[in-house]
């Protein structure tokens, strides 16, 4: 006989309506953070959204800063397993496929749901908290790159500061011309979005390899006889 913690209602065990009451204040709290409502949510308001008992919260979360937290925590998850997938599934093909397969995948993350480009990326205001939770995520996101594109480019990215810098100039630009596109100030169709910051990537990606080549060149000792 199973215990009474896990037995199940409505065919859902406790766990799992556990899971899915916590999506659903994930949910509400993102289109509160999306609609620049967070600085006057209360745990309350946010409940009755969800259609939730006030109890309910507390069973996942400690207040709204560990909300929000777990908000942008299962966006920034999303998009990085998204282009990691793609990566993966890719790797085959030459750079070109690959990078537009991980934009793709990306654009295709933020691009369905907006509230989470607008949360993720920055398209909104936030509080410290979740500013800080925010630059983790894009970090972790940028991690990402460098390891791309060092298998990619070698050692000439390896020990020079563009292996850090680029992927960063990579993931903001990245960033910004998605929103953009969300706010429809960049008045252009998904698939030409999604070729323009591939070329774009590909771009700063060789760039940054032949800068630091010519910088390992002019530093590497002369063979010449002395």
């Amino acid at each position: 006989m199973s215990s009474t913690g896990e037995r199940s209602y409505r065919g859902a065990s406790a766990p799992e309506r556990v899971r899915r009451r916590r999506s659903q204040l994930i949910d509400v709290a993102l289109t509160a953070m999306a609609e620049n409502r967070w600085r006057s949510a209360t745990v309350v308001r946010l409940c009755a959204e969800a259609r939730l008992n006030k109890r309910y919260f507390y069973e996942s979360f400690t207040d709204l800063d560990t909300l929000a937290s777990a908000v942008i925590d299962e966006v920034a998850a999303e998009v990085g397993d998204a282009a990691v997938t793609a990566y993966k599934n890719s790797i085959e093909l030459p750079l070109a496929d690959q990078a537009r397969a991980a934009v793709d995948a990306v654009v295709g993350v933020l691009g369905t749901d907006p509230r989470k480009a607008l949360v993720l990326l920055g398209g909104v205001a936030d509080s410290p908290t979740e500013h800080a939770r925010r630059t983790d995520a894009m970090t972790g996101l940028t991690a990402i790159l460098v390891d791309h594109a060092r298998s990619i480019h070698g050692v000439e990215l390896e020990y020079d500061s563009l292996a850090s810098t680029a992927p960063a100039f990579v993931i903001g630009g990245t960033a910004q011309a998605i929103l953009s596109w969300v706010n429809g100030t960049a008045p252009i169709g998904r698939k030409q979005l999604v070729d323009d910051i591939s070329a774009l990537w590909l771009a700063v990606g060789e760039s940054a390899a032949g800068i630091a080549r010519s910088r390992l060149e002019t530093t590497q000792p002369s063979n010449s006889a002395i």
